[in-house]
C-alpha cells in the first residue's frame, strides 16, 4: 500500500487540525499513527476512510487520488472498512444482524449468503456463542470485536481502527489486539491510530508520529519508536513511555 498526503489541510471554523501534512510512504501493509491526543490522528484516519475531505490538499493510495464527488466518494467509501472508538454497532440488532446487515442492504448480499458470513466471522473472533446477544450484552472487548468482524466482512481493501482499544480495560484491550493481529496475518492493509506503543511496534511496519497537526518522523516502527530521531518525537515517546 503506497500513501501519499500532500499538503493537507482540515479546518473546523477556526481550528486548523491538520497544518499543511505532508505524509509519503512507498509501500506498507500496517501502518500506525501515534501521537499526542489532538494532535490530528484521528482526522487523518477519517480523511483516509473518505469520511470527510480536507480543506485543502491531495490524498491519494496506491496512487489513485481519493475523490470528493459523492457518487466517486461513496464508492471508495464501500472499498474501506472502518472501525470506531466508540464501536457504533445497532444498539438495537443483535452480533449477527449488525454484520449481516450491512452486507445486504450496502453490498448486495442475498439474506442467507450474509447470515453465513457473519456466522463465519463470529467463529473466527470466537464469538459463536454470543451471536444473538445485543450491544448492551456484550463486554467491550466482545463489541469491539464484531464491530471488527463487520468491517472486514465484504473483504474490504483497506481497514481503518480508530483508537481501537481506547476505552477497554487491559483483558479486554488484550482481545482486541488479538483480533487485530488476526487481520494482520492474513494480509490486510490496515491503518491503525493507537496508543499502544508496543502493538504499534509488534505489529505495524511503519509508524508515523502526528503531532500538532503536522507530520513529526515517519519510519520503521521499531527504529522510530525505540530511536526516535526528532526532537518533538523524543519528547512524545519520554513523556509516554516514561523513559
Amino acid at each position: 500500500m503506497k500513501l501519499e498526503l500532500e499538503s493537507v489541510v482540515k479546518t473546523y471554523g477556526t481550528q486548523r487540525v491538520l497544518d499543511s501534512l505532508d505524509l509519503t510512504i512507498e509501500e506498507t501493509m500496517c501502518l500506525a499513527l501515534i501521537g499526542p491526543s489532538g494532535g490530528g490522528k484521528s482526522t487523518t484516519l477519517r480523511l483516509l476512510a473518505g469520511l470527510e475531505s480536507p480543506t485543502s490538499g491531495t490524498i491519494r493510495i496506491d496512487g489513485n487520488e481519493i475523490a470528493h464527488e459523492y457518487r466517486q466518494l461513496r464508492e471508495y467509501r464501500q472499498r474501506v472498512g472502518v472501525v470506531f472508538q466508540a464501536y457504533n454497532l445497532f444498539p438495537h440488532f443483535d452480533a449477527i444482524t449488525n454484520i449481516a446487515l450491512p452486507l445486504e442492504k450496502v453490498h448486495g448480499y442475498s439474506r442467507g449468503r450474509s447470515l453465513e458470513k457473519a456466522g463465519m466471522l463470529l467463529e473466527q473472533f470466537q464469538l459463536t456463542n454470543h451471536r444473538f446477544k445485543k450491544p448492551a450484552e456484550l463486554s467491550g472487548g466482545q463489541s469491539q470485536r464484531v464491530a471488527i468482524a463487520r468491517a472486514i466482512a465484504p473483504d474490504p481493501d483497506i481497514v481503518i481502527l480508530d483508537e481501537p482499544t481506547s476505552a477497554l480495560d487491559p483483558e479486554m484491550t488484550a482481545e482486541v489486539l488479538e483480533a487485530i493481529e488476526t487481520l494482520i496475518e492474513s494480509k490486510k492493509k490496515l491503518l491503525i491510530a493507537t496508543h499502544q506503543m508496543g502493538f504499534a511496534k509488534h505489529a505495524a511496519d511503519t509508524v508515523a508520529i502526528i503531532a500538532e497537526g503536522k507530520l513529526v518522523e515517519v519510519g520503521n516502527s521499531s527504529q522510530v519508536i525505540e530511536y526516535p530521531r526528532t526532537a518533538r518525537a523524543q519528547k512524545f515517546l519520554k513523556a509516554y513511555l516514561k523513559f
